[in-house]
């Protein structure tokens, strides 16, 4: 840790803060420190390895496997170029958005076409996959601590059927899943408007080929951005009603987050959206339609 320390500069984004920008061997590289996972970091290393090539990932420099929480394991890597993309479309042209959102509905599609045999988190650098354990959703819920009235777990009973039977209809199968799929995560050069990195993989795990989809579009208000991204996804077999399916398989990310209200204002979000869920009995909770362009 003392080798990086002069030039360690702290980066937004991470579990915990723990991610830094740092010089190593001449060139701009990034370290993160698992002290609260020590596990992750040989498994984040492994998913890079598996997708470069295939996503923008950084390359893998060096990888310390054992360590305490003093001396916590870490992960370094190349560092990518490009600017965080929240902030890029904070000014983005139409044009520039609709060519973000098609290069992130090619980003999802190469995510949803990599299969794994059951869901689950990795528990290894092998990728062995080990189940969640929650019970299904109705369990799931009545475990959290949300706050809601007894009217409002009515009306998210009624969510719960929705959420239930979209996702019975929807694709069968299992994925690798980013999990936290969405612009903070994003890196683009703001000449060109091309995704230059996918990165923060300490969530990925594999699931839904929808739940990408769902997390993207969780907060989503942006037409020009949104449609050019399910436009992309239309033709590639991933199933009608991708909107519907995206907030459905997305639900069990949201309603963790939402029980973490009071840490951040991302978390109150979440909250407030599963109570306009509750109030409305409707997955949608007046989120807008988003739909494909052409």
């Amino acid at each position: 840790m003392t080798d990086f320390a002069s030039s360690a500069v702290p980066l937004t984004g991470g579990y915990g803060g723990q991610t830094f920008a740092v010089s190593a061997g001449g060139e701009d590289a990034v370290i993160k420190f698992y002290a609260k996972d020590p596990g992750r970091a040989a498994v984040d290393a492994a998913l890079l390895q598996l997708v470069r090539g295939l996503l923008p990932v950084p390359r893998v420099l060096e990888l310390k496997r054992e360590g305490s929480y003093e001396e916590p394991p870490y992960l370094l890597t190349e560092r990518l170029p490009g600017v965080n993309l929240q902030v890029y479309l904070e000014t983005a042209t139409d044009e520039q958005r609709r060519t973000v959102g098609t290069q992130l509905g090619e980003l999802l599609a190469r995510l949803s076409g990599m299969p794994f045999l059951r869901p689950g988190m990795f528990r290894d650098d092998d990728l062995g996959v080990e189940p969640f354990g929650l019970g299904d959703l109705a369990e799931y819920v009545a475990g959290l601590r949300l706050g809601l009235t007894d009217a409002q777990r009515d009306g998210f009973a009624t969510v719960i059927d929705e959420v239930d039977e979209l996702l019975v209809d929807g694709v069968d199968r299992v994925c690798l899943v980013h999990s936290d799929f969405n612009p903070k995560n994003l890196l683009v050069d703001p000449e060109t408007a091309r995704i230059t990195g996918l990165i923060d993989w300490e969530f990925a795990h594999a699931g839904s080929p929808y739940a990408d989809l769902g997390n993207l579009l969780r907060f989503c208000e942006d037409q020009v951005l949104a449609g050019a991204v399910l436009d992309s996804l239309a033709p590639m077999a991933l199933g009608e009603r991708l909107v519907d399916l995206g907030r459905a398989a997305d639900i069990w990310a949201l309603l963790d987050l939402a029980e973490r209200a009071a840490e951040h204002e991302v978390a109150a979000a979440a909250h407030r959206l599963v109570a306009r869920m509750a109030d409305t009995a409707t997955l949608a909770a007046g989120r807008p339609a988003l739909a494909v362009v052409h």
